[in-house]
């Protein structure tokens, strides 16, 4: 027998992390110390943040506090089993119920998280011999639950409504699944859904819309992208997270009843995963009354945004990203360039994370300016104001 070796082999991490740092991409960890809104202190230091999606600012909220703490003190801390089990309390049921309504669709799912939901989501809709179209810029989940499907993948390109028609068109795939962000996380632009939601219908297909960073931000009252074009259809499923905007955690899915129950009966990461504590949905429930009933926080990131969008003085190499959302990117191109104006930033006490691939594109390293309702006017002024001072 051969002896194995006792050298890296194709195990070599030390060779890998170097080629990460060669490539200016290793992600480094703050450890915050305090929240206070959007001031976060690190290592001692006060810094006001611009990378949150807490866009509404209710991740503090006392109202929130207030109702997570007499959920844990009625329910305990632990969800102890799958939903399918014992998990699934009467606070998951009253929110499910309460998420379905607010979005005006018939019935929802909660899970536990974001990422699993759509990883699973996929997989329980489609399989080999059938298709998933999928934006060119769609969330790595989305991606992720594609290829765990093993269907045909086909990306079409970004908001391309044509080069979608025609893959759809081309396709002799048993089930097709066009799968979108609603809000793209990086770039902050809508994807053409009422377009997307025609041509679902025109190939008999269905439309699952990761609503993450539109959820509480965009429709009446906070209930979605789908919902601010006037969306309603067997063909769309809706999905979106609860750690952003509505401030706490887990994710859900709506659509019709029917299809829903079938996400459930199919669902992995539902089925084989511990549900969210009953501390959480109860948390959410309270969440959802206030994103309704203080519509102010979606006026006042209206305010910020304009404040961005209609600012004059951008160095001259930077670009603003065609966004109408609180996710506003600076793209700077090279990642050099992205971390040195993040570096320079933070140096002033103001934390703006410079974004790099594989996130986004390469050749597109950025900026993520992330606004919130939490922020006051003055801040962003603050903001703009350390951007203009630099010697460009």
């Amino acid at each position: 027998m051969t002896a194995p070796s006792s050298g890296p082999g194709a195990w070599d991490f030390g060779a890998e992390l170097r080629a990460v740092d060669a490539a200016q991409l290793r992600r480094r960890r703050r450890v915050i110390d305090a929240y206070e809104g959007v001031r976060l202190r690190i290592d001692g230091r006060d810094m006001l943040s611009f990378c949150s999606n807490d866009y509404l600012g209710l991740a503090q909220h006392p109202a929130l506090v207030q109702a997570a703490q007499e959920a844990a003190s009625r329910w305990g801390v632990g969800a102890t089993a799958s939903p399918v089990l014992c998990g699934h309390s009467r606070a998951h049921e009253q929110l499910e119920q309460e998420l379905a309504a607010f979005v005006g669709l018939p019935r929802a799912l909660y899970f536990y998280a974001g990422f699993p939901a759509n990883a699973g989501l996929v997989p329980a809709l489609v399989g080999r011999g059938d298709a998933v179209f999928s934006d060119a810029l769609n969330h790595a989940c989305l991606i992720d639950g594609a290829r765990l499907s093993r269907a045909d993948i086909q990306v079409y390109a970004h908001c391309d409504v044509d080069d979608l028609a025609r893959r759809l068109q081309a396709s002799a795939a048993r089930r097709r699944l066009i799968t979108t962000d609603a809000v793209f996380s990086m770039d902050g632009n809508l994807a053409p859904l009422p377009e997307l939601l025609e041509l679902a219908e025109r190939f008999d297909a269905l439309l699952l819309v990761d609503d993450a960073h539109g959820f509480g931000v965009l429709g009446p009252h906070g209930a979605g992208s789908a919902a601010a074009f006037g969306l309603r259809s067997p063909r769309l499923l809706y999905m979106a997270t609860l750690g952003k905007a509505a401030g706490v955690a887990g994710a859900f899915v709506a659509g019709s009843a029917d299809a829903v129950e079938f996400l459930m009966q199919r669902t992995r990461s539902y089925i084989f995963a511990t549900a969210a504590p009953a501390m959480i949905a109860e948390t959410l429930r309270a969440s959802l009354r206030l994103i309704a009933e203080e519509s102010w926080r979606r006026e006042r990131l209206r305010e910020l945004v304009r404040m961005v969008r209609e600012h004059a003085h951008w160095p001259p190499s930077w670009r603003l990203g065609d966004s109408t959302t609180p996710v506003q990117p600076i793209l700077l191109g090279s990642n050099q360039a992205a971390l040195e104006a993040m570096r320079r930033l933070w140096d002033q006490g103001l934390w703006v994370p410079a974004i790099r691939p594989p996130t986004v594109p390469e050749g597109s390293a950025r900026l993520r300016l992330s606004l919130s309702a939490a922020h006051a006017t003055d801040d962003v002024r603050c903001l703009l104001r350390a951007i203009e001072s630099w010697d460009h």
